[in-house]
């Protein structure tokens, strides 16, 4: 009963509904919480590595409210777990489950290795709502369109969720830990980090107080001003999900209760936390998603790298004010309105003819709520070459989308300081205070002249996709 158990942490930085860390625990022996930054998590870009440094802060502090901590190491997950294994004596490993490629590469050699030296190795659910392996189609297969996706697990019921530990034994000895500082996980982020900090909600506390505010007021219109820029329509929970301070079953939960009570918008949301599944499902089954096009006709479309009008989209400076709004957004508070997501990268992929993967790693250094499976799918759907994508000739028009979901240009004006009738929000001004000092930018800067004409934009994005789909066809 003294032998401990460790538990590996990795997106699932919280204590509450935690499927994995209750079953360590249910051993009955001391757990020693772990964290490790391996090179696959090391890897990850400037805002998200700053994010989860944050993240991992506030869960330490949760753990030694309750007499426990959280142990800190750096290197090969195996190696590392290997080592603390003879340095505790540890008999067993729990963690809970993650779907991308490399990380299910890491994860299976791992149990391997752990297996054949005669220790335990478990993995766990709580990631997602549903596992991959349980969902399919009446023809055994993965579903590659969303709405059957959703069809069959509506109604599915979700298992309460777990309580949070009321108190963590410690083990009679804690091993060494790396101090958290030393890390510098935001090195990266150099003065930008002190921006983001002022947006971010960091924690499970703060997650859970974010979900109670939404399910008390936006869900009820959640489904009408979630697309709306100018209003604060939606959850928020995005970064909170990511780094795992909240589970989705929590989510779901809050939302089951909001539609019985009326709620509207409720079954909106429900259908937001099935499209986050539905990545993850499409991740898990067909990984080159996460890196090349899709659909396979996709393959050879004549996309651009990285070019001065993608540096342009990356600085907010294209001349098209709700698209500069929503990159200095991404630039100074790490998130994105997810209707921005959709205009900025359909204005990069068909206006600019820029590969998706230029704003996929865009994406991937700039998003506090970096997410592998939701960017890698997000990107598809808006480029016309990823499953369920908006068909190719759906060009969004960055004007009239303005019109309609920012009336009144607030959300433009928010964020684009030059677009200022005086004083420019902070929320604008902060973007200068973030950015590089190389792109050297000042809010007193004249703002920029369009960078493609969005009509002719459009025609060239479509003769291209018109060459591009009779080559395909003649070579077939």
């Amino acid at each position: 009963m003294n032998t401990p158990t460790l538990f590996w942490f990795r997106r699932d930085l919280r204590l509450s509904d935690h499927p994995g860390l209750t079953a360590a625990l249910a051993q009955g022996a001391p757990v020693i919480p772990l964290f490790i930054l391996d090179p696959e998590t090391e890897a990850m870009g400037a805002a998200p590595r700053w994010r989860l440094g944050e993240s991992l802060r506030s869960l330490d502090a949760a753990l030694r409210a309750k007499g426990s901590r959280l142990i800190l190491r750096r290197g090969d997950a195996l190696e590392q777990l290997t080592a603390l294994i003879a340095e505790t004596g540890a008999d067993a490993v729990h963690w809970t489950r993650a779907y991308d490629p490399d990380a299910i590469k890491r994860d299976t050699h791992v149990k391997k290795a752990l297996k054949d030296q005669g220790f335990g190795a478990e993995s766990h659910p709580g990631h997602i709502l549903f596992e991959p392996w349980t969902v399919e189609t009446g023809q055994g297969g993965f579903y590659k369109v969303y709405t059957p996706f959703w069809k069959a697990v509506r109604d599915r019921g979700q298992s309460d969720a777990l309580p949070p530990p009321t108190d963590l034994a410690p083990p009679a000895d804690w091993p060494a830990s790396d101090a958290l500082d030393n890390w510098a996980m935001g090195a990266d982020m150099v003065r930008g980090a002190g921006i983001v900090a002022k947006y971010a909600r960091v924690g499970e506390a703060a997650a859970f107080e974010r979900l109670d505010a939404f399910i008390d007021g936006p869900i009820a219109s959640y489904a009408d001003d979630r697309d709306r820029l100018d209003l604060n329509g939606t959850s928020g929970l995005s970064e909170n999900l990511t780094y795992g301070e909240i589970s989705a079953r929590s989510c779901w939960h809050a939302a089951q209760r909001a539609m019985r009570d009326g709620a509207t918008g409720a079954e909106t949301f429900l259908k937001e936390l099935v499209w986050r599944d539905f990545a993850y499902h499409l991740i898990y089954h067909t990984p080159h998603i996460a890196a090349r096009s899709w659909r396979e006709e996709w393959v050879g479309f004549p996309w651009r790298n990285d070019n001065a009008d993608a540096e342009a989209w990356k600085r907010g400076r294209t001349g098209e004010p709700v698209i500069d709004a929503a990159m200095r957004q991404l630039y100074v508070t790490g998130t994105m309105h997810n209707r921005a997501r959709m205009l900025v990268a359909s204005y990069l992929t068909k206006h600019l003819m820029t590969h998706w993967r230029v704003g996929q790693r865009w994406f991937e250094e700039c998003l506090i709520d970096w997410d592998p499976a939701s960017n890698a799918m997000g990107w598809q759907w808006a480029a016309g070459s990823g499953p369920d994508a908006a068909p190719y000739f759906r060009v969004f028009n960055p004007a009239t989308q303005a019109e309609k979901f920012d009336p009144k240009a607030a959300y433009r004006k928010a964020w684009v300081a030059e677009l200022s009738d005086g004083d420019a929000p902070a929320t604008a001004t902060d973007f200068f205070a973030a950015i590089p000092r190389s792109w050297d930018l000042a809010p007193t800067d004249s703002y920029p002249e369009p960078r493609v004409d969005l009509k002719a934009g459009r025609e060239a994005a479509l003769a291209a996709y018109s060459n591009h789909k009779n080559k395909k066809g003649e070579a077939a």
